[in-house]
């Protein structure tokens, strides 16, 4: 199954286009932001999670995300 990445971030003006890169999808963007959030709030040395979990975690925030664009 595909993954929903809500397209480019930032897309380039019609016309403009780059082939070859697309740049960063709506979805890591999403997941950069919750996961600056997250960062905001507690640190990864004052908890026992891996630092791989803070991610996971910051990609789910970021689908609900984009689920939420659906609705």
């Amino acid at each position: 199954m595909t993954k929903n990445t809500g397209g480019p971030a930032f897309p380039c003006h019609p016309g403009i286009e780059n082939p070859i890169y697309d740049g960063m999808t709506l979805r890591d963007y999403f997941a950069a932001k919750a996961m600056q959030a997250c960062l905001q709030n507690a640190r990864p040395e004052d908890t026992d999670e891996p630092l791989i979990t803070w991610a996971q975690d910051a990609y789910d925030i970021a689908d609900a995300m984009l689920k939420a664009r659906q609705a």
